[in-house]
């Protein structure tokens, strides 16, 4: 038993190092698209879900409106909501005050390290101390990044506009490798593009969501067949 909890432990040390750096990036992504420091902090602080904040940075880099890069934001946060009712039983949580604390744990790199372990008291170790390492390596980074950025004259004459997207477009890639996935990223970005030219910024995003329907169509023996050619 002290061997799981050592080791999911070590797990979640791990990809909290590891993904917690990436606050460097958005900390300067942020700067350079107009925010303040602080207001990047806060941003980490209680948004706290990397995909969301970059896609709402990037809308407003880009001269778009805040509702419209909000409700971006919601709709790539709104999967972490999915998590939480596959770990709402293995977590088992108890007051109220350590249910918001623990909503506030469920990412993308906490769930796959909890659903990783092989025990379920390794599981919730791993959990915990993964939220605990993104969360405090996430924030400290980001405050680092946006400070850096700050001081420089003007960011994007170093590229830093581009490190958002940069980032945004490595989290999502490994999350690529179904097929089906492919087909509605593929389909996301041609409706992004094709609209972009004609609608104000952030609009483009909203509507690339419509792509989930390419998803729900494709059924999956489509998916196989197209996987087999």
């Amino acid at each position: 038993m002290e061997d799981h909890r050592r080791g999911a432990i070590r797990d979640g040390l791990g990809v909290g190092v590891a993904v917690g750096v990436s606050g460097l990036a958005f900390g300067a992504a942020a700067a350079t698209a107009g925010l303040t420091v602080a207001q990047a902090c806060v941003l980490s602080l209680f948004a706290f879900t990397g995909a969301s904040q970059f896609a709402l940075t990037g809308v407003i880099a880009g001269g778009g409106a805040l509702l419209p890069g909000v409700a971006g934001a919601l709709l790539l946060g709104a999967r972490n909501s999915m998590y939480g009712l596959r770990l709402a039983d293995l977590l088992r949580t108890g007051s109220v005050w350590r249910r918001l604390v623990t909503t506030q744990g469920v990412i993308d790199e906490s769930t796959a390290v909890a659903l990783k372990q092989p025990t379920p008291d390794s599981s919730r170790t791993g959990f915990y101390v993964t939220f605990a390492a993104v969360y405090v390596a996430w924030n400290l980074t980001t405050f680092v990044g946006a400070v850096g950025a700050s001081q420089v004259a003007d960011p994007a004459a170093f590229g830093l506009d581009v490190v958002g997207p940069a980032t945004f477009l490595a989290i999502l890639w490994p999350r690529l490798a179904d097929r089906r996935l492919r087909l509605v990223a593929g389909c996301g970005a041609a409706i992004a593009l094709a609209t972009t030219p004609f609608l104000p910024p952030g609009v483009p995003v909203l509507l690339a969501a419509l792509a989930v329907l390419a998803g729900w169509t494709s059924s999956p023996a489509t998916v196989e067949a197209g996987d087999a050619r």
